[in-house]
């Protein structure tokens, strides 16, 4: 994992598994980057090279969500997989999280929420 800090948003680069073994790496980048900020910018989870993710993962991603919702600030995901997709289908977080077609455009997305894309359309844009 990999954290990058942008003018427009602080970037996890997810790689591999997102599972048990791995969630300490966003667990520590997450505690990092709000332990005694106080800024506003929102936290964005590049999903790109992300080749698996179980519950492990996604309780990992939920607790990101409700850490940065109690600072006011935005959790946006890109890039998401289509497996993964399909996982936030199932559950309903498609719903919940904040998905872009890529990095670039959810750094973009502004307050009012232009340019989100749900799991469901990401999904079926992949498979056309």
């Amino acid at each position: 994992m990999d954290v990058r800090q942008h003018a427009l948003g602080v970037l996890f680069v997810l790689c591999g598994e997102l599972d048990f073994d791995s969630v300490v790496q966003l667990h520590e980048a997450a505690d990092g980057e709000l332990n005694g900020s106080t800024g506003t910018l929102p936290v964005v989870v590049d999903c790109a090279a992300l080749t698996f993710c179980d519950s492990s993962g996604i309780s990992a991603l939920l607790r990101l969500y409700q850490q940065l919702t109690a600072e006011h600030r935005a959790l946006r995901l890109a890039a998401v997989p289509a497996s993964v997709s399909r996982l936030f289908s199932l559950t309903g977080l498609d719903q919940l999280f904040s998905v872009h077609k890529d990095a670039g455009e959810a750094l973009a997305a502004g307050s009012d929420g232009r340019g989100v894309v749900s799991a469901v359309q990401q999904n079926e844009e992949r498979s056309a």
